[in-house]
């Protein structure tokens, strides 16, 4: 394990610590294939899984391993029709497993996400019976106000261009505080605690993920 490896596995446990105080459970791993090899050996097989597009539940390999593993996806992404895609987020919201990142998770073990249409904040709050969430250390924050400005300055943007939306942070590199019509702000949710204790479950990895 290397210095920097050995620092992000100490801020971990400070942060899964707080998380069980929260009813929510935290993991650390040192790459994403260990973390990986972890999740889906939690998962039995044959179970319905979701998940919201993540960007870092795909840089870690996980989504490849599910869509070849024993399991039933649903995956809104495949929709070739609005109504197609109502009818598989309906399914989303009563499956086994939801899979998702946090735009931000502070020391004290809160989630900050922001989202667009709200779907994955949605089935966060509530809906699947289980959340699994692959969170790389480049998304740790002191807090809610550090991880707002965060995911508005340096996950947005990025993610703006990742999605050809016409907004302010797509052209300017950073938050307009806009309310355009192509706004990925809509939603604000901050997660302080789960309700269901070990419903939501963060798997942290010591590598940057995501956005």
């Amino acid at each position: 394990m290397t210095h920097k490896q050995a620092a992000f596995q100490t801020a971990a446990e400070t942060i899964i610590k707080n998380l069980e105080k929260r009813g929510m459970e935290g993991y650390f791993f040192e790459d994403s294939v260990s973390c990986t090899d972890a999740i889906l050996a939690s998962i039995p097989e044959n179970s319905t899984i979701s998940w919201g597009g993540s960007e870092s539940i795909k840089e870690s390999g996980l989504m490849e391993r599910i869509r070849n593993g024993s399991y039933k996806l649903i995956d809104r992404m495949s929709a070739s029709t609005p109504e197609e895609g109502r009818a598989l987020y309906a399914q989303a919201v009563l499956s086994d497993y939801y899979l998702m990142s946090s735009n931000a998770v502070t020391l004290s073990g809160e989630l900050v996400n922001i989202d667009g249409n709200g779907n994955r904040v949605a089935c966060l709050i509530h809906g699947p019976k289980n959340i699994i969430m692959v969170v790389g250390m480049n998304k740790v924050v002191t807090d809610i106000e550090t991880g707002i400005k965060r995911v508005r300055n340096f996950a947005s943007p990025p993610n703006a261009k990742r999605l050809n939306r016409q907004t302010p942070c797509n052209a300017a590199g950073h938050c307009g505080d806009c309310l355009s019509p192509d706004c990925m702000c809509n939603q604000i949710v901050i997660t302080r605690r789960s309700g269901i204790k070990g419903r939501i479950k963060l798997y942290f990895v010591a590598e940057e993920l995501g956005y």
